[in-house]
């Protein structure tokens, strides 16, 4: 079998006390897209920043692509595409700046204007960023995190609070990624939105892993006729409440 794209081995982070990442495992695997569910405040964005190295776990381990981020940063973000949550941009600033701004970071990035045509934001690239449409600017950061041709691509709750037509523009380009063969982990509190998209789900409660499978091997095992019933099956009384 194939070496995972992500591998996580019984990582654990604490703040003042309290788990917010608790002895969690789980392999990503390369070309499938995997998705982290759970509620807010779940853990979700502080597993990626341990993936990543961003931040340090307190136990266990995690590798990208074999490598621990924190360790080999430099042959990691070479491979590696990230879009985080609040992504902030420079005040002023247009699409094809951005673009040439985040494609200086590499030897030989892809072709930028060709990714804006891609993902429909070819007519965008003289736009102040500012200017953008919600949809229209969590598209951009999916071009950010592609310039660097990565082999897997993070994204931390792309569609949070974006309207149901901004959400499907999205999804419309995570499926070109998906055909394009690469690997995206990607964290959402939309459980339409990772039935739609994913080839398996993990979904985290506090912190620990409650259940990991394909869509339908874990809507079987809770018995429940979709992912958001399911989901909520695993969240038991406390996420009703």
């Amino acid at each position: 079998m194939n070496e995972p794209s992500v591998s996580v081995r019984n990582l654990t982070k604490s703040f003042s006390g309290r788990a917010v990442v608790d002895d969690l495992s789980f392999d990503v695997r390369k070309g499938e897209v995997f998705a982290l569910l759970g509620h807010n405040g779940a853990g979700k964005s502080t597993t990626i920043d341990l993936i990543l190295g961003l931040k340090e776990p307190n136990g266990g381990s995690a590798k990208i692509l074999g490598m621990d981020a924190a360790k080999h940063r430099k042959q990691v973000f070479e491979r590696v595409g990230v879009q985080l949550q609040n992504t902030q941009y420079q005040p002023n600033i247009t699409v094809e700046e951005a673009c040439i701004e985040f494609a200086s970071l590499y030897a030989a990035p892809a072709d930028y204007p060709q990714l804006l045509e891609q993902f429909g934001l070819g007519t965008l690239r003289k736009s102040f960023v500012s200017k953008l449409s919600g949809g229209e600017r969590q598209k951009l950061s999916v071009v950010l995190a592609l310039i660097g041709k990565p082999e897997v691509v993070f994204l931390d709750e792309l569609t949070t609070g974006l309207d149901v037509v901004a959400r499907r523009e999205v999804w419309r380009t995570l499926k070109q990624l998906k055909c394009q063969g690469l690997t995206i982990f990607l964290t959402t509190h939309y459980m339409e939105e990772a039935e739609a998209l994913c080839d398996r789900v993990c979904i985290i409660r506090s912190g620990k892993k409650v259940i990991e499978g394909t869509i339908e091997e874990t809507i079987a095992a809770s018995g429940q006729r979709n992912l958001e019933e399911t989901y909520l099956f695993f969240m038991g009384e406390e996420e009703l409440l």
